[in-house]
């Protein structure tokens, strides 16, 4: 016990003289509000492909996670965002946030943590969870793709076929060079594998995942997975809507991809069905956001009578706190 005091005492030591661990991001605010959100373990987000924690500067910048996790240390959260490649395998994302979780154990001395993942993120929360159980308190998967997705295996096949899946894996592995290159980090700091992302996120490639890793997964099509399994409480939530709001450029990107592929599996986010977004207990699978939406994207641009992102991802650290989280 005292060995291990000691490994976190100066673990933290050398973090805290960086501020933070190199890779994640952690929830700041200068003014503590509540203890609404005061959890017992520390919550650490999972952003999706493509996905990146800040764009540019602090003030003029964009978060993936837009607004939420400053809220959630307003109101007493200790929150952080782990950092992964862009664009490469669920097993490859899984270990990055992996080794991000074990640093925040590290810092905080806790013995524990929650988790939450947002789209191909939800891969990588699973990953931790199915590796590390005793470990982790909570999950929560945000327009999980758990059963993969239409447009990913759609976007396989069309490569396969037309035997462009090398040209498609430089192009979008450089765009991913590109995202770590806007948050100022070295563009090689984590690898890049488009064609593994796309597999990762198929229906076929995500089944090949579930195969290793079942832990919160629906036990009949579309329905509920266990609300607990080994001691981790098991959430998620998801939209069902593509187009929001006519200012949001993004929408326009949602309702093409569901009119290409997204449509063929049935309600969506987008991109995600609605199916494959249901892992342990369903907060809601009927939120009028799309795939951007339920992470706040861009800069907070949602429907007008929509939930407030924010509010709810708020609203479940509560849910944990009542939980003893």
């Amino acid at each position: 016990m005292k060995i291990k005091t000691i490994y976190f005492t100066i673990a933290a030591l050398l973090f805290s003289s960086f501020g933070t661990a190199s890779n994640l991001q952690k929830a700041q605010s200068k003014n503590v509000i509540s203890n609404y959100a005061k959890m017992q373990y520390p919550l650490v987000f999972a952003h999706g492909m493509m996905g990146f924690n800040r764009i540019a500067m602090d003030v003029l910048g964009m978060d993936y996670w837009y607004q939420i996790l400053p809220d959630l240390a307003r109101n007493g959260s200790n929150a952080w965002a782990a950092r992964m490649s862009p664009f490469n395998s669920s097993e490859v994302r899984g270990e990055q946030y992996l080794a991000q979780l074990q640093e925040v154990m590290a810092i905080t001395g806790a013995k524990k943590v929650n988790l939450i993942g947002h789209s191909h993120g939800a891969h990588a929360v699973r990953y931790a969870a199915g590796v590390m159980p005793d470990q982790v308190a909570s999950v929560l998967t945000v327009g999980g793709a758990n059963q993969g997705t239409v447009v990913a295996s759609d976007v396989m096949k069309f490569a396969d076929q037309t035997g462009s899946s090398d040209l498609l894996n430089v192009l979008i592995s450089s765009f991913g060079k590109v995202i770590m290159w806007v948050q100022g980090l070295d563009a090689n700091t984590f690898p890049h594998n488009a064609l593994a992302a796309g597999h990762s996120t198929s229906i076929e490639g995500t089944a090949e995942f579930n195969q290793r890793f079942q832990l919160g997964l629906s036990v009949t099509p579309c329905g509920e997975g266990k609300y607990q399994d080994q001691g981790i409480a098991l959430y998620s939530m998801t939209g069902n809507t593509q187009v929001t709001n006519p200012l949001d450029v993004g929408d326009a990107a949602m309702k093409v991809l569901d009119l290409i592929s997204a449509h063929k599996g049935g309600t969506n986010d987008g991109i995600v069905s609605v199916c494959s977004a249901k892992f342990g207990k369903t907060i809601r699978d009927d939120f009028p956001w799309n795939h951007l939406d339920e992470v706040n994207l861009l800069f907070g641009l949602k429907g007008t009578f929509a939930p407030n992102p924010v509010d709810v991802y708020r609203q479940h650290a509560n849910r944990l706190k009542l939980q003893g989280l």
